[in-house]
């Protein structure tokens, strides 16, 4: 009997441990950057297709030596970094290559594919259709070139879908796998093509989070779009004095006026007002201080809010100064994605839905196995909020700030920032510009922002690249 027990005992325990390795901890181990074996056998799958909404094919598989699969990418830059790249061989994925690796490399299982095995058939990956739209997608781009380095997102507000991911300097995928070039994309002097600076890069918001502060102060019942506070220049914030643009006098304005104009020293009260538990309370309910929601590669995506030495900074900290963050300075730190979620929230009465960059799968056969479905994923402001802010952002377009984005016919919302970056001496900003339209009934929501420029604004560097892309979205029902 007690060997009889043994004998059971150590069946079970072998059973135990090989149902970890090939169930419970299956994917971790294919994960495993030491594992090799998943890499080889990819190496002979037909990755899936990823196309755009449109259909237009942003990377397929093509055959290779010895029955094995290589990646093209029939659009070469323009959806570098959205699209990514899979270069498996060398295990080097990222973007939605990397994100959707199962269902493009046909890992998801399922009783279709395990009948396919049994039937000797060659594995296949599923096809990724997106929600980008190559035509705003390519006017984004050359917009962006043309005024350097920066980042355009644009979001369908009621949905979340991610029209338009676009950064520059961007890249080629179809040209990653060549000897030297990662390395050379990688080098200090390359001008960072391989971040996405849609998603990775902190950029100062300037005037743009002033959408967060004015909704915060509207939302809380503190303030209304018609309070009267004064907006003279300077006045002393955190005990330093903050001066309006050209060191300009208003006398008692109405919050809306001090939006329309971008009244700096009327926010940085609001901010003093509010204090620093509400303002961090609202940035957490827009989706400051993690990770955007995305079906992206989380070490691809960063949190927004202060930072201090590469790290998140509390918003309680001492070291922040909550009077200049309420205008989008002290040391706050953004991502385009962020603030796009933004006014996407303001724009879709006060719901920020889930972006997303997928649409649906679909099996080779062309059956739609997964369809990515629109979900709220906070309430940061009541739909009255949302609607007296949109109506705020409404006169900076008509009259204010942001009149270079008016497009004929279609009523846009927006707000301009310029950030001062760097020494006073050398005038570099970095120009940025938020905006929704149409306004009665939006259909997208955009951010642009620019690296640098010299002595830009958000109103006459960002503001147009924003039309741009808003015009061409605009033109499809």
């Amino acid at each position: 009997m007690r060997l009889f027990a043994t004998v059971v005992l150590l069946f079970a325990l072998l059973v135990a441990w090989t149902s970890r390795w090939s169930v419970f901890d299956a994917k971790a181990l294919r994960d495993n950057a030491l594992n090799a074996r998943p890499l080889l056998v990819q190496l002979h799958v037909k990755r899936g297709a990823i196309t755009a909404a449109d259909g237009t094919v942003l990377a397929r598989s093509v055959h290779g030596p010895r029955g094995t699969y290589g990646r093209t990418y029939p659009t070469g830059s323009l959806f570098g970094h959205p699209v990514g790249y899979a270069n498996v061989a060398l295990g080097q994925l990222s973007g939605i290559e990397r994100y959707r690796n199962d269902e493009l490399s046909g890992q998801t299982g399922g009783l279709g594919s395990l009948a396919d095995q049994l039937q000797g058939k060659r594995q296949q990956g599923d096809n990724v259709v997106t929600t980008l739209d190559p035509a705003a997608q390519r006017i984004a781009e050359q917009q962006l070139a043309s005024v350097g380095a920066g980042a355009v997102v644009a979001l369908d507000p009621r949905t979340g879908a991610v029209k338009v991911m676009a950064s520059t300097p961007g890249y080629d995928p179809n040209t990653i796998g060549q000897p030297g070039v990662f390395k050379a994309l990688n080098s200090p002097d390359s001008g960072a093509p391989l971040l996405n600076r849609a998603t990775e890069s902190s950029y100062a918001p300037g005037s743009t989070f002033k959408v967060v502060t004015a909704a915060a102060a509207i939302d809380t019942g503190r303030y209304t779009p018609d309070s009267t506070i004064n907006g003279d220049s300077p006045k002393n914030i955190s005990g330093v004095p903050m001066h309006n643009d050209l060191n300009e006098s208003f006398g008692d304005i109405s919050l809306t006026t001090a939006m329309t104009y971008s009244v700096n020293t009327v926010f940085g009260q609001i901010g003093e007002a509010l204090g620093k538990q509400t303002m961090a309370g609202y940035m957490r309910r827009f989706g400051f201080y993690q990770r955007p929601p995305l079906d992206y590669p989380a070490d691809e995506m960063l949190g927004s809010g202060e930072r201090l030495h590469g790290r998140l900074l509390p918003v309680q900290s001492p070291q922040v100064d909550v009077g200049r963050m309420a205008i989008g300075q002290d040391k706050l730190a953004v991502t385009p994605m962020q603030m796009a979620m933004v006014v996407a929230a303001v724009a879709n009465g006060g719901k920020l839905m889930a972006p997303h960059l997928t649409d649906r799968i679909v099996d080779p056969d062309g059956r739609t196995v997964k369809r990515i479905s629109p979900r709220v994923w906070s309430t940061p402001i009541s739909a009255r909020t949302a609607a007296e802010v949109n109506q705020m952002m409404r006169t900076v377009v008509e009259s204010g700030t942001g009149t270079a984005v008016q497009l004929p016919g279609i009523q846009v919302a927006g707000k301009t920032g310029t950030a001062e970056i760097g020494s006073p001496a050398a005038n570099l900003t970095q120009p940025s510009f938020v905006a929704f339209a149409p306004a009665d009934n939006p259909r997208v929501a955009i951010a642009v922002m620019v690296d640098r420029s010299q002595g830009g604004f958000g109103g006459t560097v960002a503001a147009p690249i924003a039309r741009a892309v808003l015009q061409s979205l605009l033109q499809h029902p």
